[in-house]
C-alpha cells in the first residue's frame, strides 16, 4: 500500500508539471481558432508562425536580449563578486546587503524606477544637445534594464563557490611565477565556474521570462514574447502562440536529452578517445548561443535595415489592426511605421501621459479619450489633411460627442456593445433583458464579466440607473445586486468567454458584442441580444497626443485607415463593427453586412450609454465596492 501511495503521488506530481504542456502541444495542432472546440488535426500554425514577421521579431529579441544581458551581466556580476569577496568582512557584508536589494524589491518599483531614470536621462541628453525632450526608449533600454536586475542574480551564484576556493592554490602559482592576472584565470576561474555558468543560466531564465521591466522599459516598435503576448489579452491568445511554445519546449527537450545522454568520456581498444559529457554540453551549448546571436541580430538588422527618412508612431491594442496594412501604407506613402501595442487602457495612459515614448497616433476607448482631454493630453486634428473622415457615418460621430463634444479631437476606428449572449438549446424563453442573469433556474450557466465597470453597468442599467452613476446609494444598491447574483454565477470571465460559450459551458455570458460575432460562426446555436434596459455603447477612437513629433503623418496614416477598401481589411481582421459606411457597402457576406450585432438598428440603442471617466474617487469607490462583491 505503502508503495502504491509513492507511486501514485509521483505520477500526481508529474501530471500537475506536464498536463499544461501537453495541453499546449495539443491545442497546437486543433484546426480551430478557440480552446473549447476540437476542429480537426492540422499543422497550419506553425506554418503560419513562419510568416508573422511579428511574432517571429519579437521571439529573436527575446533570445538576443536574454543571451546578451545574461553574458554582460555574468561578466561584470563575476568581477563584483571576486571584489566583494577580497573586501574585510564588514564591507563584504554591507556590499551584499546592498547587493541583496534588488532581488527582494517588487518588480513594479525596479520596472519604474528604470523608466523614470532613461526619461531623465533622455532629457538631459535633449537639452545638451538642443533637441528638447528626447526618447531613449527601445532595444538598448530594455538590455540595459535586463544587464542592471540580472548582476545581483549573477553575485549571488558566484559568492559560494569563492568561499570554497582554497587561497594556497592561488598562492602558490605566484610564487611560481605566474602573473596575478594569469593565475586568476588558470586557478579561481575553473574552481568557481559552475557558479558562474549557475548565474548565466539563471540570468537567461530571468530575462527570458520578464514582463513587468520589459512593458516599462521598451520602446515603440520593440516587443518581447511576454510582451507581445500579453497585448493579445483583448482578442485573445493567437494559435501560433500555441505552435511556437510547443517547438521551444521541444528544443529545450531536446538539448537536455542530447546534454544528459552524450557519451562519457572512455578509450576504446585502439586508443581513440570519445567526447566526454561535459565537453559535449559546452559545445552545444556554444554553438546554441553563437546560433542565437546570430539569428536574433539578422531579424533585428532586417527589421531596421528598410528604414525610411519619414515616419509614424502608432500605439494600438493588440490584435487590433490587419499587418498587410501596414505595409501597404508604407508601400504607398514611403512612411514607415513603428508598430506598438497595449492591453488595457490603464496600461496605456501613464506611458503616454509621462511621455516615456512620444507617440504620434494611438487608439484609447471612449471613457480614456475624455480622461485624455482633461488632463489636456490631446491636439485637435487637422482635418483637411483627413478628407475621408466623410466616410465615418455622422451617427457614430454624434455618438462620439459623448467623449469628444466638437468631434476636434478624435476619429472613431471600432464601435460595438455589451450584451447578452444565449445558447437557444439551453435558453427556451424570450432574451430581452438583463434579468435572466438573476434567474435561479441558470444556476452555474451563467457567466459575467470580471470587470469592475462592466459588471456594475449590467447591475445599474438592471436598476434603471445610469452606467456612469456616482451615487453612492445607487452604487451600494448595485453592490447588493451583484451579491444576490453571485451564488448563480459560474465564473467571473474576460475573454474566456467566448470558449466558454462556444464549447456549450454556459447557458448565458455578458460579452463584447465582436466577440459574439466570432462565437456565433463556431457555434451556430448561440444568439446576442442588447436588453431592453440599455447597456454600453462603447467607441475605440484615434487620437494625436499633444507631444507628437509627427503630426502631419499621423494625419496622413489616420486618412488613409478612413479610405473604404482599408477600413474593410481592418474590420474583416478584428470581426469588431466598423463605423465607416463606405467600407461596410463592400462587405461581400450578406448575412455579416445586415448583422443585426455589428450593426443593430438605431433604436436598440435608445439606451446605451457610453462610458464616462468618472474622476479619481469615483473610480476607488467602485474599485471599493467591486472588491466587497468578489470577497463575498
Amino acid at each position: 500500500m505503502r508503495k502504491f501511495i509513492k507511486r501514485f503521488y509521483l505520477l500526481l506530481i508529474f501530471i500537475l508539471l506536464y498536463a499544461p504542456i501537453v495541453t499546449l502541444v495539443v491545442l497546437s495542432f486543433n484546426n480551430s481558432k478557440t480552446r473549447s472546440k476540437w476542429g480537426g488535426f492540422t499543422t497550419k500554425w506553425y506554418h503560419s508562425l513562419f510568416q508573422n514577421d511579428q511574432i517571429l521579431n519579437a521571439l529573436s529579441n527575446t533570445l538576443l536580449i536574454a543571451v546578451l544581458s545574461a553574458l554582460i551581466a555574468t561578466i561584470i556580476g563575476t568581477a563584483a563578486a571576486i571584489g566583494i569577496h577580497n573586501m574585510k568582512s564588514k564591507g563584504r557584508s554591507f556590499m551584499m546587503g546592498i547587493n541583496n536589494i534588488p532581488m527582494m524589491n517588487s518588480e513594479i518599483v525596479t520596472g519604474i524606477s528604470l523608466m523614470l531614470l532613461f526619461i531623465a536621462a533622455g532629457n538631459i541628453y535633449g537639452n545638451m544637445t538642443g533637441k528638447g525632450s528626447v526618447s531613449l526608449f527601445g532595444f538598448t533600454t530594455i538590455l540595459l534594464a535586463h544587464i542592471t536586475f540580472n548582476i545581483p542574480y549573477v553575485v549571488l551564484s558566484v559568492m559560494p563557490k569563492l568561499r570554497q576556493v582554497n587561497p594556497n592554490t592561488y598562492e602558490a602559482a605566484l610564487d611560481l611565477g605566474a602573473s596575478p592576472l594569469y593565475a586568476y584565470f588558470k586557478v579561481i576561474i575553473p574552481d568557481i565556474l559552475p557558479g558562474i555558468l549557475s548565474g548565466f543560466l539563471l540570468s537567461f531564465t530571468l530575462s527570458l521570462d520578464d514582463f513587468v521591466i520589459t512593458h516599462f522599459t521598451k520602446g515603440a516598435g520593440v516587443d518581447t514574447l511576454s510582451t507581445k503576448i500579453y497585448t493579445e489579452v483583448k482578442k485573445g491568445i493567437k494559435p501560433e502562440m500555441y505552435a511556437l511554445s510547443t517547438l521551444m519546449f521541444g528544443a529545450v527537450l531536446l538539448l537536455l536529452l542530447f546534454v544528459n545522454y552524450a557519451p562519457k568520456k572512455k578509450e576504446s581498444a585502439d586508443g581513440l578517445h570519445f567526447s566526454s559529457k561535459a565537453g559535449v554540453a559546452k559545445k552545444v551549448v556554444a554553438v546554441a548561443l553563437v546560433a542565437v546571436i546570430f539569428i536574433g541580430g539578422f531579424y533585428a538588422y532586417s527589421g531596421s535595415s528598410a528604414a525610411h527618412s519619414e515616419q509614424v508612431i502608432v500605439y494600438n491594442w493588440g490584435e487590433y489592426m490587419d499587418p498587410e496594412v501596414i505595409e501597404q501604407f508604407t508601400k504607398e506613402t514611403g512612411i514607415e511605421v513603428i508598430y506598438d501595442e497595449f492591453e488595457t487602457n490603464e496600461t496605456m495612459y501613464p506611458k503616454v501621459e509621462a511621455g516615456a515614448v512620444a507617440y504620434d497616433l494611438v487608439c484609447p476607448s471612449d471613457y480614456m479619450i475624455k480622461r485624455m482631454l482633461d488632463n489636456d493630453l490631446l491636439a485637435k486634428i487637422n482635418f483637411d489633411n483627413v478628407p475621408n473622415i466623410k466616410n465615418i457615418g455622422k451617427t457614430y460621430l454624434e455618438q462620439s460627442q459623448e467623449f469628444d463634444p466638437t468631434n476636434e479631437y478624435s476619429v472613431p476606428y471600432t464601435w460595438g456593445t455589451v450584451g447578452i449572449l444565449y445558447n437557444k438549446k439551453k435558453v427556451k424563453e424570450p432574451v430581452d433583458s438583463w434579468s435572466i442573469l438573476w434567474d435561479s433556474k441558470y444556476k452555474d450557466q451563467i457567466l459575467m464579466q470580471d470587470s469592475v465597470r462592466d459588471a456594475f453597468a449590467v447591475a445599474l442599467k438592471s436598476l434603471g440607473y445610469s452606467l456612469n452613476s456616482t451615487d453612492e446609494k445607487e452604487l451600494e444598491e448595485a453592490k447588493d445586486l451583484l451579491i444576490e447574483q453571485k451564488p448563480l454565477v459560474q465564473a467571473y470571465v474576460i475573454d474566456q468567454v467566448r470558449d466558454k460559450m462556444i464549447g456549450n459551458e454556459a447557458a448565458i455570458g455578458v460579452i463584447y458584442s465582436g466577440e459574439a460575432i466570432y462565437t456565433q460562426r463556431e457555434n451556430p446555436d448561440l444568439e446576442y441580444v442588447i436588453p431592453k434596459e440599455g447597456s454600453n455603447i462603447w467607441f475605440d477612437s484615434w487620437v494625436i497626443p499633444k507631444n507628437a513629433p509627427n503630426k502631419e503623418n499621423a494625419e496622413k496614416f489616420l486618412n488613409f485607415l478612413c479610405r473604404p477598401d482599408i477600413a474593410l481589411k481592418n474590420f474583416e481582421y478584428i470581426t469588431y463593427s466598423t463605423p465607416n459606411e463606405e467600407a461596410r457597402k463592400l462587405i461581400k457576406d450578406e448575412d455579416i453586412r445586415n448583422s443585426k450585432i455589428a450593426f443593430p438598428d438605431i433604436s436598440s440603442l435608445k439606451n446605451c450609454e457610453t462610458f464616462q471617466f468618472l474622476g479619481d474617487d469615483a473610480d476607488a469607490l467602485y474599485n471599493r465596492l467591486w472588491r466587497e462583491v468578489k470577497s463575498k
